[in-house]
């Protein structure tokens, strides 16, 4: 009667703070890499969740000390955790709040270049293809309503499994990348 999935351990930011000058504190930052560029926690390493390998950040890192994984809001964090937890890696910790409690507790940050956020992006591309879909609904063909209908059935979707695969496709387009990434 065991359950397969273990608990994902969670840590505050405040508390993450009193660990930060640690010589073997460990912070890896999974948002993607325009996001890392536009502001992270001084010592988070970016290894975007699309690209993360947990042997391979297990190998590069410290094995006494725990990792911290950090995100935007704490979602992706989840789910990177979970990864390093089902390949067998259970010294993994997700900082609760992300990068966004982390600048409101005022704790030191690199900034760099502005971006559009992923999750503004989503919100304009999803308000866009409902408005096109509509107005070509009505004035064009009926045909065109299951634009907006599809847009609601994956907005639906990504509510519920906490995965957006519009998200994961505006990730990928040329203005998301960063020539270099800087894993700072």
């Amino acid at each position: 009667m065991s359950d397969s999935k273990q608990q994902v351990k969670e840590i505050s930011v405040d508390q993450l703070a009193t660990c930060h000058d640690k010589d073997g504190f460990q912070l890896i930052d999974v948002r993607t890499p325009v996001e890392y560029r536009e502001v992270h926690a001084v010592k988070a390493k970016n290894v975007p969740l699309s690209l993360l390998d947990p042997d391979a950040v297990v190998k590069q890192g410290c094995t006494e000390e725990p990792l911290y994984v950090i995100c935007q809001k704490g979602g992706r964090s989840q789910q990177a955790c979970q990864l390093f937890l089902d390949a067998g890696h259970t010294n993994v910790v997700s900082v609760t709040g992300g990068t966004a409690a982390w600048v409101d507790a005022e704790l030191p940050v690199a900034r760099g270049k502005k971006a559009i956020s992923l999750e503004r992006q989503v919100r304009i591309a999803a308000g866009l293809l409902v408005l096109a879909g509509s107005l070509l609904g009505m004035f064009v063909s009926r045909w065109f309503m299951g634009v907006p209908a599809f847009v609601g059935a994956g907005l639906t979707f990504a509510g519920i499994t906490d995965t957006c695969g519009m998200a994961m496709i505006l990730a990928r387009m040329p203005w998301n990348q960063v020539k270099s990434p800087s894993t700072n």
